[in-house]
C-alpha cells in the first residue's frame, strides 16, 4: 500500500466534519490566490455547519461512484 493510499485510508475513518476540515487543509495547501482560498474556506465551514446542524447529510464516497457507474453501465447517463 502506497503511503497516500494507507493516507486516504486513514483519513476516511474520520468523522464527516474532520473529513472536511481535512480537505480545507489540503485546499490551502494548494491554493496560491488568497480570495480563492478564502472562498474555499468560507465554503467547507459553511458545509460543515450545515452538516453539525443536521441541515444536510454525506454520502460515502464508495456508494457516490457505484451510483455513478449503475448510470453508466445503464446508459442514463
Amino acid at each position: 500500500m502506497s503511503t497516500l493510499e494507507r493516507i486516504a485510508a486513514e483519513a476516511m475513518n474520520l468523522p464527516a466534519a474532520d473529513r472536511w476540515r481535512l480537505i480545507e487543509r489540503l485546499m490551502f495547501s494548494l491554493e496560491s490566490d488568497d480570495e480563492i482560498a478564502r472562498a474555499w474556506a468560507e465554503e467547507v465551514e459553511r458545509r460543515i455547519d450545515a452538516f453539525e446542524r443536521g441541515h444536510t447529510s454525506v454520502t460515502p464516497v464508495e456508494d457516490v461512484i457505484a451510483a455513478a457507474r449503475a448510470r453508466i453501465d445503464g446508459g442514463m447517463a
